[in-house]
């Protein structure tokens, strides 16, 4: 037993070290997916109050929550507390456990983001690992008499506190960043516009659909096959998913720029020959000062360089009034869905260098001194 105890310690504390580390590297898409989560408990009626609370806390719930795995993941390693650190590991799993049942049994989620974006695991797969994890983590607490310190306790918590600093400090460099390693499909390199296209090989969803008519205060259900004369009254389609298509959705599905009339202008930008920016701003919370001296020297090189600048927003009359109304900046504004923004720029605001539709360069808005060099 002492053998298998061992075993356990090593791959529960290096899993959840690896684990915690692979979601620093981007906190934010570990926040979104807990606003997912408390939007569809809210939605739901399950303490909505609470719920839409903890929505808007989520960033500091995602940062505690990664530097707190990566702590535990440690001091089990170096046998820290061990009866008290196998107690919250366990904790921590079975709570992890929930949220990958809650995925994989109802369907509202599509994935609970356990190893963040760079390793995307199926629902079953997650909900394994964690059902793995908790036995594991069973066999450490029952048998932790054979988890042995390895240092001093003074040397142990001057590792634990050097590790939770190096976590603080990690987390906030890629916040005002951006993510160490880009494991999004917007990453430098690619394609946007070969990425929106169904992928090769894709089946489509199949659907039957049910016309309801309506004749003397009668309601009928009838097959698109089988439609009834015009003495019959069109009351309501009804769609129902008779099987589930394999690989048709596009690693980007929705990216779309909008003009102010609302009409996509997306493969003309993107399709254009040459090279211009993309300034992603979702919304101007959290004020301007931070980046807006380096924004109008940015846009008098972009000027100078002749390359256009579109703004990509999801709030777009703050955002022209800003710009346009009362800086006389004359730039482009752009609609895009928020979820979309979230997912292509990390950074409130983000810029992007592009030739075409290929990503060329991407900068937070603390890097904008890169672009204007």
């Amino acid at each position: 037993m002492k053998i298998v105890v061992h075993i356990a310690r090593l791959l529960v504390g290096c899993l959840f070290i690896f684990s915690g580390l692979v979601k620093a590297i981007d906190p934010l898409g570990l926040g979104y997916k807990m606003q997912e989560f408390f939007e569809v408990w809210a939605s739901d009626g399950y303490f909505p109050g609470l719920m839409n609370y903890l929505h808007d806390q989520s960033l500091w719930f995602s940062v505690t929550m990664i530097g707190f795995e990566i702590i535990l993941g440690v001091a089990l390693l170096i046998g820290w507390k061990k009866k008290m650190v196998s107690i919250l590991l366990l904790l921590l799993t079975l709570f992890f456990t929930f949220l990958t049942a809650f995925v994989l049994f109802t369907g509202k989620i599509r994935a609970c983001g356990c190893f963040g974006d760079c390793i995307p695991l199926t629902p079953i797969q997650t909900f394994t690992k964690d059902i793995i994890l908790t036995v594991l983590i069973i066999i450490l607490l029952i048998y932790n008499k054979y988890i042995l310190p390895i240092f001093k306790d003074s040397v142990s918590l001057i590792i634990l506190l050097s590790v939770m600093v190096g976590c603080t400090f990690l987390q906030g460099y890629v916040l005002k960043h951006l993510p160490l390693k880009d494991c999004l499909p917007y990453r430098k390199g690619n394609n946007i516009l070969e990425l929106r296209k169904m992928p090769e090989g894709a089946i489509p969803d199949q659907y039957e659909y049910i016309f309801i008519y309506e004749k003397g205060g009668v309601k009928k259900q009838f097959s698109p096959d089988n439609l009834p004369d015009s003495s019959w009254a069109f009351s309501e389609r009804i769609q129902k998913l008779i099987a589930k298509g394999i690989n048709n959705i596009p690693l980007i599905n929705d990216f779309t720029l909008a003009d102010s009339t609302g009409v996509s202008l997306t493969e003309d930008i993107l399709g254009q020959s040459g090279s211009y920016y993309l300034f992603f701003l979702q919304n101007l919370q959290g004020g301007t000062s931070k980046w807006w001296t380096d924004f109008k020297l940015f846009h008098a090189k972009a000027q100078k360089l002749n390359r256009p600048v579109y703004i990509i927003t999801s709030d777009r009359e703050k955002v022209n009034n800003l710009f346009n109304v009362i800086n006389n900046f004359n730039v482009e504004i752009m609609t895009c869905d928020a979820t979309a923004i979230k997912t292509a720029a990390r950074a409130n605001p983000t810029i992007y260098s592009m030739t075409g539709p290929l990503v060329q360069e991407k900068y937070s808005w603390a890097d904008l001194e890169k672009v204007i060099k």
